[in-house]
């Protein structure tokens, strides 16, 4: 067990998000933008089925295919790129956090 967690901290979280991003919007949860992913995930799948349908009475049905294929690499890439926010909460990871650190900072700012 302790060979896999440990090969689990090497892994290359941005490329982990790439594949995620095969359902919009989880690789950015998993890279730790919770307002983004929740917010791709609903209204953004939502919305990029409506304007594929939308757009695909004008160009005989060719955006059913380009919408969504445009729309899952810009996801991607997007979740590639964003900042990983992985360890920046402490309230989501209080079994690593030291939390005398914390308090002796935060008296000090």
């Amino acid at each position: 067990m302790k060979d896999i967690i440990n090969a689990w901290k090497t892994v290359d979280r941005d490329k982990v998000a790439i594949v995620l991003s095969v359902i919009p919007g989880l690789g950015h949860l998993y890279k730790h933008h919770y307002l983004a992913g929740f917010g791709i995930l609903t209204l953004g799948n939502v919305l990029m089925v409506f304007i594929a349908v939308l757009a695909s009475l004008g160009s005989f049905g060719i955006s059913l295919i380009a919408v969504p294929v445009a729309w899952f690499a810009g996801i991607s890439y997007s979740a590639y790129m964003a900042s990983d926010e992985h360890g920046h909460h402490p309230w989501l990871h209080v079994w690593e956090y030291h939390w005398a650190e914390f308090f002796h900072r935060s008296k000090k700012d």
